[in-house]
């Protein structure tokens, strides 16, 4: 009898975590795509209590972000190929200046495009930049519906160096990114023969894995094993070991001026991830700087005054 109880309930356990693992798989997907046509998610609230359990269990699709364009520095837009056949749309703001200081190149994060980062592009020009913003494959109004979360964007990072370089013919250039811009710009560092005259980081990802406890963190849901889970099924989906996949040992790769900014209030990105990501950088000449009143946000927008100072010191 007690042989008998004990396969049943190791069958009832197996079966339970088959079950997660399609659930988790599930979620995996919708968090790395974003579908053109897809609409815009409701809130839970507004579903149906069939429709809100199946978005709970096996998640939703999500629309690609838009681009609106209140950029009001004159700029034009310009398309980049990436190695993998991608094409990005950037959009470039030539420097106000008789002499340009030189570019900054700007990459947005996770689920927003380059309209979330106009204002950082607006000061880095009044400062006498030229400056291109550019949306990520499968975001705004890049080509591409699948999102890897840094791993094949460093593509997309390669491929705005190489325009830069080879097209501007920029000597003076700076690379800017936030959240999934930064971490992606350590991983292409480390990957591609970019070598940026500066390197300003804001709110970068220690490893993946840390990305998506940080989301899960948001959820409000337990962290371990659904992190685990999703880490793992996201990489197996698109084909790498999400698990290597780690900025801060990336980081070594980094022979020029960083600035490295993070958020007292952010609850994506630890304080310890934004530490070792810091110790981990391959030069001497970097400059850590926190914000009390900031969280995983635009730090121009929550404490514009200190964000000023830094950035106009740091690109003296």
């Amino acid at each position: 009898m007690l042989l008998k109880w004990l396969k049943r309930i190791g069958f009832l356990l197996l079966f339970l975590f088959a079950l997660l693992n399609v659930m988790v798989a599930s979620h995996a997907y919708y968090l790395t795509h974003f579908f053109a046509d897809a609409p815009r998610p409701p809130k839970m609230n507004e579903l149906s209590w069939s429709a809100k359990t199946k978005a709970m269990l096996l998640g939703m699709p999500l629309p690609k972000s838009k681009v609106v364009d209140s950029f009001q520095v004159p700029h034009r837009t310009i398309f980049i190929n990436t190695d993998d056949g991608l094409v990005l749309e950037s959009w470039i703001a030539p420097s106000s200046l008789p002499v340009s200081k030189g570019t900054i190149v700007m990459f947005h994060g996770h689920g927003g495009s380059k309209s979330g980062i106009i204002r950082e592009a607006t000061a880095f020009h009044a400062m006498g930049w030229q400056v291109v913003l550019t949306d990520f494959r499968a975001h705004g109004n890049s080509s591409g519906e699948a999102c890897t979360i840094g791993a094949n964007e460093s593509l997309d990072v390669k491929a705005v160096y190489d325009y830069a370089r080879k097209e501007l013919k920029e000597k003076n250039l700076v690379i800017w990114g936030i959240s999934l811009g930064a971490s992606t710009t350590l991983h292409a560092m480390a990957n591609y023969p970019i070598r940026p005259e500066r390197l300003m980081l804001e709110m970068p990802f220690a490893s993946l894995h840390d990305a998506v406890k940080g989301r899960v963190r948001m959820m409000q849901l337990p962290v371990e094993p659904i992190s685990t889970l999703l880490t793992f099924w996201g990489g197996i989906q698109h084909g790498f070991w999400a698990f290597g996949f780690q900025p801060a040992q990336d980081a070594s790769a980094v022979s020029c001026p960083v600035l490295l900014q993070w958020g007292f209030n952010d609850k994506r990105v630890t304080e310890n991830e934004t530490n070792t990501l810091f110790a981990q950088l391959g030069t001497n000449q970097r400059t850590m700087m926190k914000y009390y009143q900031s969280g995983h946000e635009s730090l121009l927008k929550k404490e514009p005054e200190k964000w000023g100072a830094v950035m106009t010191e740091f690109l003296r």
